[in-house]
């Protein structure tokens, strides 16, 4: 309660809302085509998720079926959105379209707040508010972003828990709400969250301690087990499902290993962040560069890229997996921005 009381402190919303809503305008503008122009036919994630938003749960693959956060309130979003979307809209069939729109508006509002924690982040490593709002475009600008915000699907709450772990260790003291709230959602937004937890706790451990995070961690793993408690009963599945499907996942990895040396796979990785991922790489290949990136070359942030890898070689999406390296990448890009940004001021001084 203390930390949050913390957050709706005046000036401290304000220094959150500004990132939000400059997230949540840029992805209401991009991820609009994708939410009104997508192919649903070939995409089994997006029609599980819109099943789970309609309650529907005995259709959906094990892997997709608990992860019910984001499906739970688009679905709940649906039913007022569904009492004018035909009088607005009277072109689309009624069926679906409301609760497409309404994953939409929830996940272009989570991603937004994932933002938003990048944004406070990248401005705890130092780079001015203008290089980060750069950064920030530009790291929403993703194809990735489009894809996650404009479709029923679930990484958004994902992505914040990311960056809630990444603002908390970047921020320490002051920041235990955003270490509670990642252990609170975490175990729900999806099962790899227990390759994040190890990071968590310990980079968390200056933002809340030990007894909190157990606590915290304690009560997202309860609902987790209700949940699974209440699907597998309502679905009529063993409980025992889930623990075969994840150590199925292991087939995934030598997959994804011969995905990534191909030509096609190196494409998808350097199409994560765009062209924007050449600033970053060009500094890094030069001393003044390296400096300028200090802040974020420490071990949180390696360790924190191995977590990611895993991510990639056990789900095969690598791309989309890779986006969950976005707090970290934001904060490069932002002091890159940043040491373009005083270069140019310098030249410009007269002499």
């Amino acid at each position: 309660m203390l930390g949050l009381a913390k957050l709706l402190e005046p000036g401290r919303g304000r220094r959150w809302l500004l990132p939000w809503a400059l997230g949540l305008g840029m992805l209401l503008n991009l991820a609009y085509p994708m939410y009104r122009h997508y192919d649903f036919s070939h995409s089994l994630d997006t029609r599980s998720y819109l099943r789970l938003a309609a309650g529907r749960f005995d259709s959906v693959n094990v892997t997709r079926r608990y992860r019910v956060l984001v499906p739970a309130a688009a679905g709940i979003l649906a039913q007022p959105i569904a009492r004018v979307y035909g009088k607005i809209w009277p072109q689309r069939p009624a069926g679906e379209w409301p609760r497409r729109f309404a994953f939409f508006l929830v996940n272009c509002a989570l991603l937004g707040a994932a933002g938003a924690t990048w944004w406070r982040a990248a401005r705890l490593a130092g780079a001015s508010t203008g290089a980060v709002g750069v950064a920030l475009l530009a790291v929403l600008s993703s194809r990735w972003a489009e894809y996650i915000a404009g479709l029923p699907l679930v990484d958004s709450l994902y992505l914040l828990v990311f960056g809630l772990s990444y603002y908390a260790w970047r921020r320490g003291p002051g920041a235990g709400w955003a270490v509670a709230a990642a252990l609170l959602v975490g175990p729900l937004a999806k099962e790899s969250f227990v390759f994040l937890l190890p990071w968590l706790g310990w980079y968390g451990r200056r933002a809340l301690g030990w007894r909190g995070q157990l606590a915290a961690l304690a009560v997202g793993v309860a609902a987790l087990g209700a949940v699974h408690y209440f699907i597998d009963t309502a679905a009529g599945a063993a409980h025992t499902d889930t623990i075969t499907n994840a150590l199925a996942h292991r087939e995934n990895i030598l997959y994804s290993l011969r995905r990534a040396a191909s030509p096609k796979g190196l494409g998808e990785l350097l199409s994560i962040f765009g062209l924007f991922t050449l600033p970053v790489l060009l500094a890094l290949g030069r001393p003044a560069g390296r400096r300028a990136l200090a802040p974020v070359l420490g071990w949180a942030e390696a360790l924190l890229f191995a977590v990611v890898v895993v991510h990639m070689l056990l789900s095969s999406e690598l791309g989309r997996m890779g986006y969950l390296f976005a707090p970290v990448f934001t904060a490069a890009l932002a002091l890159v921005a940043q040491a373009a940004m005083d270069r140019f001021a310098r030249q410009a001084l007269p002499r």
